[in-house]
């Protein structure tokens, strides 16, 4: 009978120290490349924090806003009148008979949408008077102009001109929260402010047709002081394409 001859033993060769350490090099790259990916991941879906966080949620208040208002607009052929008080935030039932009367709180009860900012204030509302009493053809005029700031301090115009019915380049409607300093909570209290120099704040505060959107600063010595307003708009082109586009067909 014939057996099977045993194989001889051959010794396991171990890796050479170069091919070690090759091998160590990779696997603590894949670490850093993978703690790396997982930082970046955590830093995209986690919420800002900080000063950033109130801004970040005003900016949500604000889109949020803006596409209801531009909702309502397709459903009633004009845009909403501004809040009957700080408490109330249904829609003023009386027309606007002046810029002032189109100006003040968005009325959010009307829009289903929640009423603050991300410093738990009431959102601002001014409407042109011609978009919240007539129907959004293309002779209604818009009025509303934002300002912004060079880094010299002098005033440009970001929306609009000085003649809104001549350039056709002005907003319908402005939105924007007071931000930290100045404005009124949810709870109807008017907030007072914790500096003085905010001027361009102020002006804000007591604007109904032309209103400034800086970038924010805590800076007090830069012009127009110390800013956290931040302003939205609805764009009247935006406005007008959408309500053709759902207007009935004749």
């Amino acid at each position: 009978m014939n057996r099977e001859r045993p194989q001889p033993f051959r010794r396991r060769r171990r890796p050479s120290l170069r091919r070690r350490q090759r091998g160590a090099a990779l696997l603590l790259l894949l670490v850093v490349l993978g703690l790396g990916a997982s930082s970046l991941l955590m830093s995209l879906f986690s919420p800002p924090s900080g000063e950033l966080r109130p801004q970040a949620l005003t900016r949500e208040s604000l889109a949020q806003a803006r596409e209801a208002l531009l909702g309502y607009a397709i459903l009633h052929r004009r845009l909403p009148r501004p809040a009957l008080s700080a408490t109330d935030g249904r829609e003023n039932p009386r027309p606007c008979a002046s810029d002032a009367d189109c100006t003040g709180f968005l009325p959010w009860i009307t829009l289903g949408v929640v009423p603050g900012d991300g410093w738990n204030k009431l959102l601002r509302y001014s409407v042109s008077r011609d978009f919240a009493n007539g129907n959004l053809d293309d002779s209604v005029e818009a009025d509303k102009t934002v300002f912004d700031r060079n880094d010299d301090g002098t005033v440009f115009y970001r929306v609009g001109s000085a003649n809104c019915r001549v350039d056709d380049r002005c907003a319908p409607a402005v939105i924007y929260s007071s931000g930290k300093h100045l404005g009124v909570s949810v709870d109807g209290i008017p907030q007072q402010s914790g500096v003085l120099d905010n001027l361009d704040e102020q002006a804000n505060e007591v604007a109904v047709r032309d209103f400034m959107a800086r970038a924010a600063t805590g800076e007090p010595r830069s012009i127009g002081g110390s800013f956290s307003n931040v302003v939205s708009w609805v764009q009247l082109p935006t406005i007008r394409n959408r309500v053709r586009a759902s207007a009935p067909k004749r």
